[in-house]
């Protein structure tokens, strides 16, 4: 199964259109464009009845007390967690193709309902729970939300775009499911699996 990711190369740095927040001199971070790429997919397996979109980064800090903290750094040795940047389900077998853009453009304070849309179902990405604590950014992050590692971290993050066929049309998962979810769900389903994973730092020391 051919999957691309349109303007991410697989071991590259992400641009910077396709991420939550770009280097600021001043201020560490600030908000970038947030637009989903384009995804694209040919050759799936006889018998797909489905497909499933994942983002991940594996690259998270485990504890996040020091996190984008002035004279703190995160060391490359700490316990790293998975972190969701968007989780796509049921998409339907005849679709190849998401457009930039159509899952997220720009960054929305809150975030975006999770749901129904025209390319499937989109459940709630990592940045619900990472905003909680915010009073002007905590919500539901429903569909993509692009890279935006902590400034202070020794370690450069990695994104992987995964593209799954299913033997199932549907996961049965409903309201506010995650990528834990998702994976449990698809265990025995998947036909046919394919990834590309860029890369992003925030660590003006790392770009």
């Amino acid at each position: 199964m051919r999957f691309t990711v349109n303007g991410i190369e697989e071991g590259q740095p992400i641009p910077a259109k396709f991420a939550f927040a770009v280097p600021d001199p001043e201020q560490h971070m600030r908000f970038s464009d947030n637009r989903n790429p384009e995804l694209r997919w040919l050759d799936a397996p006889q018998g797909t009845r489905s497909f499933v979109v994942l983002v991940m980064d594996p690259d998270v800090p485990g504890v996040a007390d020091d996190v984008n903290q002035e004279g703190k750094t995160l060391a490359a040795d700490l316990p790293r967690v998975d972190f969701y940047h968007w989780v796509l389900i049921d998409i339907p077998a005849d679709v190849r193709l998401v457009e930039e853009g159509e899952a997220a453009d720009g960054v929305v304070p809150r975030g975006k309902t999770p749901g129904k849309t025209a390319k499937g179902i989109e459940g709630i990405n990592g940045y619900t729970g990472f905003m909680a604590g915010d009073p002007d950014m905590a919500g539901t992050y429903g569909g993509y939300d692009g890279p935006c590692p902590p400034w202070n971290d020794e370690v450069v993050h990695r994104y992987t775009f995964s593209l799954f066929a299913l033997d199932v049309p549907s996961l049965g998962l409903e309201g506010e499911f995650t990528g834990e979810q998702v994976r449990e769900a698809m265990a025995g389903h998947i036909l046919a699996e394919s990834h590309v994973t860029g890369t992003y730092t925030l660590n003006p020391d790392l770009r």
